[in-house]
């Protein structure tokens, strides 16, 4: 046996997994405390089962001969972040599609375009995703005109930043057999080559599907951006069947290190429900899932988020919703039946009521079922308080309000934005608020999202002050939505988040202490190490300086 003072042990970095226990010494350690305050702690005992022994606060004991010790070289140690709302395979076949985010303009999205076509001439359609007319000056949508002026070859199919809306040239609308006598499906809306919610399916199901190989690549893709922004684990938010099985042969391979929770699409569970073995894939998904992704309506951007009264900025609509209340009822109750969660997207004040409304009655206040409303973005003052009354969990992602907040007040007004992104109004009822990002809508560095959490600033520290600040988070509840809250809206509260004892280990080593930090420099933390299960998964690479001559 050997005696240690924590924070003064050799310098030893443990690159290979080894079974026996693990000392992590010499670290500055900063994580959220169950009522969500910020502690301090100066090193952590991982067992050989890669799990929290105990966190230590510069107390002397023995340890078991053959303990490895990672001498944290005075590195701020964190947990492993957890991101409660994104789309994993989505951001990994976006990393290798046109990327169109940040365009100022529709002559900058042809210019990506026209480039992009040239690069890759031999590729049957042209995707893409990113564009967001609110950044343009004239504000407009693109439109099948725009795309042919640039590519009339083949089909071109670009999907707005949010999911929410696509525009296609004439190439794709023919391929689709979408003309001018063409009708929107119920929850959608077509205009000049745009296509909005569920009238997106009517060209969406003419694209080429990935290959297998093309999904185990853009998995590996995702995973390594993950980890290397310090996230451990994310909620993938409306997993198709195939993507599921492809972060199955990934697990069963051992390629997979992140920690995935996956809620499946509401077309999985509608297949599961048809009779005979169509569904029976579907079904054994279902067994394994950690829930089930609903649509109420779908985003503010394109107008399409469910308002009770009109756009102020398009009085001639209200939004779409995506299900009737009788629709929402029926499937949530399916998915309970199955004892799956259920996770509904509401943006709307209306479809927010109308989730709501659904959870009572199909008794999400009961049993522990943490019904979750996802993005819960503009909610109607009076319904704020149903969601702790009703034990429903508002999965939130502060860098929207960040992006969103100029468009949020041509689209809302003044006078409906009391209960819009409202974090603290809803932690203050007594409900937790786990914290994401919805990657790849916005990038999944969950540092932007602590700071704009904080400040309610976005990385260019606007407003002065931050945008309705009464609404911030404190430190530790902005830590706790992106660890313990985040895990527990997932059902593994027990097994993560906290580096509890008994809990994963599953930490970060970054370059700055977010306790010590502006808002703005928070933002920007590099993460430097990635470990998982006690064990180093990602690593940031040393940068070369060429010599001088």
């Amino acid at each position: 046996m050997k005696k240690l003072l924590l924070g003064a042990a050799a310098l030893l970095f443990a690159a290979e997994p080894a079974l026996a226990d693990l000392l992590v010494t010499n670290i500055k350690g900063v994580r959220a405390t169950a009522d969500r305050k910020v502690e301090r702690f100066t090193g952590l005992l991982v067992g050989d089962d890669g799990k929290v022994k105990r966190v230590l606060h510069g107390e002397m004991f023995k340890l078991p001969a053959g303990t490895r010790v990672l001498n944290g070289g005075g590195k701020v140690l964190m947990p492993g972040l957890i991101d409660a709302h994104g789309h994993v395979m989505g951001y990994g076949l976006a990393l290798g599609q046109l990327d169109l985010t940040g365009t100022k303009s529709v002559a900058e999205l042809q210019q990506r375009l026209r480039d992009y076509a040239a690069a890759n001439p031999n590729l049957p359609w042209i995707t893409g995703r990113g564009w967001n007319q609110e950044m343009w000056a004239d504000k407009r949508f693109p439109t099948s005109a725009d795309l042919d002026a640039v590519v009339k070859d083949r089909p071109v199919w670009l999907e707005r930043v949010d999911g929410h809306a696509s525009v296609g040239n004439s190439a794709a609308l023919k391929a689709a057999g979408v003309t001018a006598a063409t009708k929107a499906p119920s929850g959608g809306e077509i205009r000049d080559g745009l296509f909005v919610d569920a009238a997106t399916a009517l060209v969406d199901k003419h694209v080429p599907a990935p290959t297998a190989e093309m999904r185990a690549a853009a998995l590996a893709r995702a995973q390594e951006a993950l980890l290397s922004r310090g996230l451990t684990a994310a909620a993938d938010m409306g997993t198709s069947l195939p993507e599921w099985q492809a972060m199955n042969r990934a697990q069963s391979d051992g390629t997979l290190k992140l920690r995935i929770f996956s809620y499946a699409s509401q077309g999985v569970l509608l297949d599961s429900q048809r009779p005979g073995a169509a569904g029976l894939a579907e079904r054994a998904m279902l067994q394994k899932v950690t829930g089930v992704k609903l649509y109420a309506d779908g985003a503010l951007g394109s107008r399409g988020a469910w308002l009770k009264q009109p756009y102020s900025d398009a009085p001639g609509t209200r939004g779409l919703p995506l299900l009737t209340p009788e629709q929402l009822r029926l499937q949530a109750t399916a998915a309970l039946a199955l004892k799956r969660q259920v996770a509904v997207h509401a943006i709307g004040d209306a479809a927010n009521e109308m989730v709501l409304s659904a959870f009572a009655a199909v008794g999400c206040g009961t049993g522990g079922k943490r019904c979750r409303v996802e993005h819960a973005q503009i909610i109607d003052v009076p319904d704020l308080r149903r969601f702790a009354a009703g034990k429903v969990v508002p999965s939130m992602q502060p860098v929207h309000q960040t992006s969103d907040r100029l468009m949020a007040e041509a689209r809302l007004g003044p006078n409906r934005l009391d209960g819009a992104y409202a974090w603290q109004t809803l932690a203050r009822s007594g409900i937790r608020v786990p914290l994401g990002s919805d990657f790849p809508v916005e990038d999944p560095n969950p540092f932007p999202g602590l700071a704009a959490a904080i400040s309610r600033q976005g990385l260019d520290d606007q407003p002065a002050g931050g945008w309705r600040p009464q609404e911030r988070l404190s430190l530790g509840q902005a830590l706790a939505g992106f660890t313990r809250d985040a895990a527990w809206a997932s059902f593994a509260d027990g097994q993560m988040g906290g580096l509890d004892a008994g809990q994963q280990a599953d930490f970060i080593l970054v370059d700055r202490d977010p306790a010590a930090v502006s808002a703005h420099d928070l933002a920007r933390t590099q993460v430097l190490e990635t470990w998982i299960a006690g064990h180093k998964v990602w690593e940031q690479k040393p940068t070369v300086t060429p010599e001088r001559g």
